[in-house]
């Protein structure tokens, strides 16, 4: 039989673990589940520089302190993918994983946002063998080379600024004449002497000898010409998309994946919530995440009560 909690939480990044000491805060049973270390993605930062309390702190070192946290009151913690979220006839939700079953009367969906690849030749060939998207992760790997990221948003100018930290230059190749990050990531980049910029250019292919990354293969969008740039390693971040595959049976996504919620995070599935990258909204950060999850972890607890006592009254 599988085992039963008041809530399962399906992710174990910032919002995740903030979710499961909400609610273990309120002595429910939770637990987290997650198919790799707990963190997210803040495993793939380098520093956190915007969560208050610290003026810098490293990712996984944040990770490390909120997964105390959120152990703390008896949450539980759980390796596996999940595969799907079904209902059941009791109101119940069955959560069923690679590894186990288990049951819920409430989930909350934290399973966040992976990131989106150009799709271009080379690009699967040489993931792993200069194809990376976690500079903190493979930027140690090409110490005193020449690097390339590719895009234009937060993630993709703090990424190239540590990596200049280890590499011998670092070009950014955006497709659009300017930066989409914030103006304080941007000041620091444009001051970097080892960070270079080539503007309204889009990666073709990514080409090797084999064995590695040699290069990328690019074209100006507004001239259509045609080059090549040398390089060690090629570090994409062009974007993000939803990781609600295991709930899309339940109606609650859009057509993209992304979850719709209303304010206390509910989704259009009683009992079900969805907190942090996952969802439909403006801003993805780690504040963000943790503020939907206080909410989430709260709501659940509420919904989870009203859910017992009417149980309950059924069976008197």
């Amino acid at each position: 039989m599988a085992q039963h909690y008041d809530t399962i939480i399906l992710g174990a990044g910032p919002g995740g673990m903030t979710a499961a000491t909400y609610a273990s805060r309120a002595n429910m049973s939770v637990l987290m589940i997650d198919r790799g270390i707990y963190g997210g993605q803040m495993n793939n930062t380098a520093e956190v520089e915007n969560y208050p309390g610290f003026e810098s702190i490293l990712g996984p070192k944040l990770a490390e302190k909120m997964y105390a946290s959120s152990t703390k009151f008896g949450a539980e913690y759980a390796f596996g993918s999940v595969l799907h979220v079904e209902a059941q006839h009791d109101g119940t939700w069955h959560v069923v994983t690679d590894m186990d079953d288990y049951t819920a009367n409430t989930v909350i969906v934290a399973t966040g946002a992976a990131n989106v690849k150009l799709a271009v030749p080379g690009e699967d060939q040489y993931t792993g063998r200069g194809v990376s998207y976690c500079a903190v992760c493979d930027g140690a790997f090409f110490r005193g080379q020449h690097v390339i990221v590719v895009g234009g948003g937060d993630s993709a100018v703090e990424e190239a600024t540590y990596l200049a930290g280890l590499a011998d230059k670092v070009t950014i190749v955006h497709r659009r004449d300017k930066l989409r990050a914030q103006k304080i990531l941007q000041d620091r980049a444009f001051a970097n002497e080892k960070i270079d910029f080539i503007w309204n250019t889009e990666v073709e292919e990514i080409i090797g000898d084999d064995k590695k990354v040699t290069g990328v293969r690019v074209r100006n969008n507004q001239t259509d010409e045609v080059s090549e740039i040398a390089a060690a390693g090629v570090f994409i971040y062009v974007g993000l998309t939803p990781v609600s595959e295991p709930v899309q049976a339940l109606g609650i996504t859009d057509a993209n994946g992304w979850i719709h919620t209303n304010d206390r995070m509910e989704t259009a599935a009683p009992g079900i919530f969805a907190i942090g990258d996952v969802r439909d909204k403006e801003l993805r950060q780690i504040t963000t995440a943790v503020g939907d999850a206080a909410i989430a972890g709260q709501n659940a607890f509420s919904y989870n009560e009203n859910f017992k006592m009417a149980a309950s009254e059924v069976t008197e």
